[in-house]
């Protein structure tokens, strides 16, 4: 098991994803803010620590997936500028918050000063630094060689799901390449499979992209045929030639949990004791939805401190003194973990730590601050070395092969988040558009002019229909009103333009209000659905 120098090796891994939201018909629409949570709380934190290490000559390596629909919205001048107004609003909030907090004992003072000089921080990052172009910093990042950039499916569609329909799950794959060169300007070597699910239909896609790596859940791994003979510490080939790396339980636990890592220490941010949900909504406009909708705005003023309703207040200098310590905790673990594997193998071990990128700064507000600490410890430590999957191949080109199992992760790790009696309806209508649209491109294979807009519009339509996200919400209970709209709207406008292709007449207003609505993939060919 020929690898990359030291003892053993450690990938960390960051998937990063939203679904596509914009509504350009509101001036202030409330899911667009998850848009904004993400880039104030995780993007613009992450891209300023590694730009900073980069500019510091730290050496680290990092591997992380922008998903197409993230990747469009960061692009998007109008969601831009949208987000530059809402950053603007909750400068003036934490503004007052100041007097209010000086005025109520001075308690809470040094906390609002926190969050204004971090929203004014934010805007610095955003105009200045970045220059609104956080795509270009990932890639400028990329270019550096310390983080491999890699892609998603198109929207996120959870593909095992989609076996009943391979051409489905083709596209998925393909435009998801497609939109990694258009932003980036070179064709991904790896890729992201949503949601980590993993099925044999999704081979042959992966092959054809010319796909080099992919990732799956541990038991993805542990229980393929043949067991490997590694486990989740080597990655694999599957049948068709794809290396398939296995996530490591370990990592997982330390960092991903709640209950059992490091984000629920009591020193943390409690993330779900927002300023939005509390004060009378007279003082918080006009951060809050012109409709008066309660919404988080990000600053919070209480610790986790216990399982109680009792919180104490938030003290950051505590907190980042605690990353710290979970920092060197962290990675003395990983060593005392690659010394007792390599033992165990014979060899070093390869140990891959994938987690949602927005687990960094937007749930667990000190993430990026910690993952600094680890990266820059592990760059001067003598026995773990930070690598990528593509570096990590290209010093291990002998892999055994071995055919992954049917997995995701999430709930009980076999697809039922995504396919429970609260989201199994959706299921037949995407396999029946799936099949309309092949049948669509059969019957126009080089169509031009409105109608070649149209079936290029009915496709972004099926693709943005199949977003995993959709049934996720709907499994969890969370803005189901909306999943389930976003659903039908999205099905429904297939429908209307299926109708209207194959019987006619073409009605050049509703094609032009669909492509108003979601303009994302502008250079979406239909014919890749075959």
């Amino acid at each position: 098991m020929k690898t990359p120098s030291r003892r053993g090796n450690l990938c960390i891994v960051l998937h990063g994803h939203l679904p596509y939201i914009r509504h350009p018909e509101h001036p202030d629409f409330l899911e667009e803010r998850w848009l904004f949570e993400a880039i104030t709380e995780t993007y613009l934190p992450l891209l300023d620590r590694l730009t900073t290490l980069v500019e510091e000559g730290v050496p680290f390596r990092l591997t992380v997936s922008i998903s197409p629909t993230l990747g469009a919205m960061l692009a998007d001048p109008l969601l831009q500028q949208r987000y530059l107004s809402h950053l603007d609003r909750l400068r003036a909030l934490a503004a007052r918050e100041g007097g209010r907090t000086a005025a109520g004992g001075g308690r809470f003072r040094p906390l609002a000063e926190h969050y204004r000089r971090q929203f004014a921080h934010c805007r610095w990052l955003f105009v200045e630094r970045f220059q609104r172009d956080l795509l270009g910093a990932f890639r400028r990042l990329a270019q550096s060689g310390c983080v491999e950039l890699m892609t998603c499916a198109a929207t996120h569609g959870f593909l095992p799901l989609m076996a009943v329909s391979p051409e489905s799950i083709a596209t998925q794959v393909e435009v998801g390449c497609q939109a990694f060169e258009q932003a980036f300007g070179w064709r991904p070597a790896g890729f992201w499979l949503p949601e980590c699910g993993y099925h044999p239909a999704v081979e042959p896609a992966l092959k054809a992209a010319g796909i080099q790596y992919t990732f799956v859940e541990s038991h993805g791994l542990l229980y393929g045929r043949p067991r490997p003979a590694y486990g989740v510490y080597a990655p694999v080939r599957n049948p068709t030639g794809t290396a398939v790396f296995g996530r490591d339980p370990e990592t997982t636990r330390q960092v991903w949990s709640s209950a059992d890592g490091y984000p629920g220490d009591p020193w943390y941010r409690e993330f779900y004791r927002d300023l939005g949900f509390e004060l009378p909504l007279d003082q918080l406009a006009p951060a809050v939805h012109p409709d008066g909708i309660r919404t988080a705005t990000g600053l919070k003023y209480y610790r986790i401190t216990d399982r109680t309703e009792q919180k104490a207040p938030y003290e950051p200098a505590r907190a980042a003194e605690q990353a710290d310590a979970h920092a060197g905790h962290f990675v003395f673990n990983r060593d005392r973990q690659v010394e007792h594997l390599a033992g165990v193998l014979g060899g070093p071990p390869l140990i891959v730590a994938p987690y949602d990128a927005e687990l960094f700064g937007h749930w667990w507000y000190e993430g990026p601050h910690w993952l600094e600490l680890v990266l820059r410890r592990l760059a001067a430590h003598p026995t773990v070395g930070l690598t990528t999957p593509s570096e990590y191949l290209r010093c291990a080109p002998r892999l055994q092969t071995v055919a992954p199992c049917l997995s995701s992760w999430g709930w009980k790790g076999y697809n039922e988040m995504w396919l429970q009696g609260a989201n199994a309806w959706i299921y037949p209508h995407l396999h029946h558009a799936s099949q309309r649209m092949s049948a669509l491109v059969r019957a126009h294979p080089s169509a031009d002019g409105l109608r070649r807009r149209a079936l290029t519009q009915a496709l972004r339509e099926l693709l943005l229909a199949q977003a995993s996200d959709w049934a996720f919400i709907m499994a969890t209970g969370t803005a189901v009103d909306y999943a389930r709209t976003r659903t039908r709207r999205h099905l429904a406008r297939f429908a209307q333009l299926d109708q209207q292709i194959t019987r006619g007449p073409l009605d050049a207003r509703v094609v032009a209000e669909c492509e108003a609505h979601t303009p994302c993939f502008p250079w979406l060919d239909y014919r890749v659905h075959r």
